[in-house]
């Protein structure tokens, strides 16, 4: 993740653009640590690392797929158990939860593509505009990428900065 975001060519590929600019932040934040290390939870919050990609990866699936694309999402919309949402359960896997991310993340893009109009409204809120829940989704990355440097440098000390270059270096190979 570079400090600044591409270039972008209209308003949906922005909101795309900086979405996945805070996913890749979140991304970083985990890099090269183990499943153990990813279920800790290093500061007097309950967060752990790997709770919050699920969580983040839960909850971008549940807008797009279910708000936006009103497509059924059986045990993940409505939610049955929040709290769930942020723990790495221990048939879980950091691995397994960032494939599941990438899969949310071309599924937004997928349902996001298809809409002809960001005014138009999701299909379960007629108050509620598909960019609305871009920028939402946007602030809600952001806030828990946020979450999640605090929670990797209280684990081990590194930084956004360190981990950000070594997470773009690991992409480019």
């Amino acid at each position: 993740m570079t400090l600044f975001a591409r270039q972008v060519a209209d308003e949906r590929d922005g909101l795309l653009t900086f979405l996945a600019q805070q996913r890749d932040a979140l991304r970083a934040a985990v890099l090269g640590l183990t499943d153990a290390q990813a279920r800790l939870t290093p500061t007097a919050s309950t967060l752990s690392l790997g709770g919050l990609i699920k969580h983040c990866a839960r909850t971008e699936r549940r807008w797009a797929v279910a708000g936006i694309a009103g497509q059924p999402l059986p045990g993940l919309w409505p939610p049955e158990d929040w709290p769930a949402d942020f723990r790495l359960e221990p048939d879980e896997t950091l691995a397994g939860m960032l494939g599941y991310y990438a899969e949310t993340a071309e599924l937004t893009g997928q349902i996001v593509g298809a809409t002809a109009d960001l005014g138009a409204p999701t299909a379960n809120d007629e108050q509620v505009s598909v960019r609305w829940v871009l920028l939402h989704l946007i602030k809600e990355t952001a806030r828990h990428a946020g979450h999640a440097d605090i929670i990797r440098e209280s684990l081990d000390g590194r930084r956004a900065g360190q981990l950000d270059e070594a997470y773009e270096s690991s992409r480019a190979r």
